[in-house]
């Protein structure tokens, strides 16, 4: 690989290893041009490589056992200490670090990953009842993000994402679960997949807005048993197939006059609910 690079040496403490740096001033860099990609979500360009930035989501990753391929830090600061020795360092011009990544803000660190192999499989490995949570057409990242943290917060077993959802490594996907991403299995999975939870016993619950014959109010709803509860589209809800294939319909009762809950906001409050009868 060529790199191309000034002149300038900057001397940087890695470890307990003074290290000599050379700063990348061209956009045009390999390994600028992959992180670029991994930002815009191109999965092949980026050769299957997930991008972090700030140094919260790098500890996050780093203390969930997360693989650093290469760190990126900007002409302004050091190389965070909690980056492993043999990952690979590479210091940037402001200007070509701030090209590259998305905030108006940056924290002068970035890294690309490579993201964690999840299944199904993964989400029946403890021994109490399975909680796990689905969304089924969720295309707001932030919305996504934060189910999954909900999910890690309130002891699911993981989230599964359908077609049509957005990508949990999503850059405001990723911000909005706060390194819970790292943690909780995320699994994207078929029509036919969900169908198939049935035939390991998991009781599929499909969450309504309305309050209508056969729905359920959460707090009457049993959780305590294997259970998915499915979150649809923000603007439309669950589709017809999934309301048919699911086993039960509940509804969060509002007094207030809304039309409905945001979906974060709904999965959430459902989550909690289930939580809180597996204590009881």
């Amino acid at each position: 690989m060529t790199v191309e690079r000034t002149e300038k040496r900057v001397g940087v403490r890695f470890g307990e290893m003074q290290t000599p740096e050379l700063v990348v001033s061209s956009r045009a860099n390999a390994r600028v041009k992959q992180l670029r990609a991994a930002f815009q979500g191109h999965a092949r360009l980026s050769g299957g490589m997930v991008a972090i930035e700030g140094d919260h989501l790098l500890e996050e990753a780093l203390r969930s056992g997360m693989v650093l391929k290469t760190v990126f830090v900007s002409e302004r600061r050091t190389v965070p200490g909690v980056v492993p020795r043999g990952v690979e360092v590479l210091r940037l011009t402001e200007e070509v670090f701030g090209s590259v990544v998305e905030t108006q803000s940056p924290q002068g660190v970035a890294a690309l990953m490579v993201p964690p192999v999840r299944t199904l499989a993964d989400l029946f490995e403890g021994s109490g009842a399975a909680l796990i949570l689905i969304a089924a057409g969720v295309q707001d990242p932030g919305n996504l993000g934060t189910l999954v943290r909900s999910a890690e917060a309130f002891g699911a077993s993981g989230v599964l994402t359908t077609p049509g959802t957005v990508s949990a490594w999503n850059q405001k996907a990723l911000r909005a679960s706060v390194g819970s991403v790292f943690r909780v299995p995320v699994v994207g999975v078929t029509a036919a997949e969900v169908a198939e939870l049935k035939g390991r016993g998991v009781r599929l619950i499909a969450a309504v807005g309305v309050e209508d014959f056969g729905v359920v109010a959460a707090r009457e709803m049993d959780f305590a048993v294997d259970c998915a509860v499915m979150i649809g589209n923000e603007g439309s809800g669950l589709a017809a197939e999934w309301l048919e294939m699911c086993d039960g319909r509940v509804t969060i009762p509002c007094p207030g006059p809304v039309e409905s809950l945001n979906a974060a906001v709904a999965g959430s409050l459902l989550l909690y609910e289930a939580s809180r009868q597996r204590d009881v």
